[in-house]
């Protein structure tokens, strides 16, 4: 009876404009016992993550090199960005940045700026380290992309590799994960991943880029940069971000793991006092939380801006994910919001 509902609840989305696309998964821990597509979706179907890209990439590259000893999350950035100095910037650890608490300001619109420049990236990291805070770092948390394109390019600065190859080589292929990847727009090529174009979920008529987005990221800044940020820029289907998730969870949970720093992760995913978000993930705070009314206080997950999420909770190895395109063809469109939590709420069925 919850697996029709759900697949009901799906199907009316898709009719009502939610989204055209949609795809939902739930388990426990690794036991997938629900999936399902709506629209025009398959199980198959590639989605771009969006702001996934920064818990299921960046964060945890970043948590690789803590754990490996080539990073001090409680330094300052610029110990390895020398030029992210001065203005009060001195201050920002990368804690911060991954608590969102840096005081840099939510966005900008750089992609103004580096459009059709001859090195983009150059161009969007000199303008990350001239961005005046907006806040007294470490004082208040708001979320910002901005703390993410630099916390890709301190890995890069480390590691001597992009951020997706580095997240390619040390995370996912170990973990035997080969459809999340990035795709890089520079040279025409479709990631480190071949994918099959018919695969690839549209998001946006873009009026800006003047075509409708297939196999691009829907971001701006991250598209003007080439596809690969720390904000964003990742696409994966339903089983890989399962994949991923399920092996987080199983690290949180048991503290410990070879490929993901599990002791690590599990202070990560718990907010500091008088904080909403933990270090790279989000936490379901609050009556009106995307993630219902059903997740613990030892659940984490995070949003992206395309139309996708993921919940998990250490309570009773609970995870829920939802991709959807519903930018597709228009950002304005939000029904999504009131969505998210009835499905999460209906879906709770299976784990009470």
């Amino acid at each position: 009876m919850i697996a029709r509902h759900l697949g009901n609840m799906m199907d009316e989305a898709v009719g009502e404009g939610v989204f055209p696309a949609g795809a939902l998964l739930c388990a426990r821990g690794n036991e997938i016992f629900f999936q399902t597509a709506a629209g025009e979706a398959t199980l198959d179907s590639v989605f771009d993550l969006a702001s996934l890209t920064k818990p299921l990439a960046t964060t945890l590259a970043v948590a690789r090199l803590v754990a490996a000893g080539e990073l001090d999350v409680n330094t300052g950035v610029g110990k390895w960005l020398p030029a992210f100095k001065g203005e009060g910037r001195d201050a920002v650890t990368v804690d911060m940045l991954l608590r969102h608490t840096s005081g840099l300001p939510a966005h900008r619109p750089y992609f103004e700026q580096i459009q059709g420049k001859a090195k983009p990236r150059t161009v969007l990291r000199e303008l990350l380290v001239q961005e005046p805070l907006e806040q007294v770092p470490g004082k208040v948390q708001l979320y910002s992309d901005l703390g993410f394109m630099l916390l890709s390019w301190l890995v890069e600065e480390i590691t001597g590799k992009r951020l997706d190859h580095w997240v390619h080589d040390e995370i996912y292929q170990p973990l035997g994960i080969e459809e999340l990847f990035f795709i890089e727009l520079t040279s025409g090529s479709r990631g480190l991943v071949p994918v099959d174009a018919g695969r690839l979920v549209p998001t946006q008529d873009c009026a800006w880029r003047g075509r409708h987005l297939v196999g691009e990221v829907e971001d701006e800044n991250a598209w003007a940069a080439g596809g690969i940020e720390g904000h964003a820029g990742l696409f994966g289907t339903l089983g890989a971000v399962h994949q991923l998730c399920s092996a987080i969870l199983s690290a949180v949970e048991s503290e410990s793991g070879e490929i993901l720093p599990g002791r690590l992760l599990a202070k990560w995913v718990k907010a500091e006092k008088n904080q909403t978000m933990a270090a790279g993930f989000d936490r379901p705070v609050g009556q009106k939380s995307s993630a219902g009314k059903f997740f613990s206080q030892s659940g984490f997950g995070h949003l992206g801006f395309t139309g996708t999420s993921f919940w998990m909770d250490l309570v009773n190895q609970k995870i829920i994910i939802l991709l959807t395109n519903r930018v597709n063809p228009s950002r304005e469109n939000i029904r999504i919001r009131e969505f998210r939590p009835k499905i999460h709420d209906a879906a709770h069925g299976f784990f009470s």
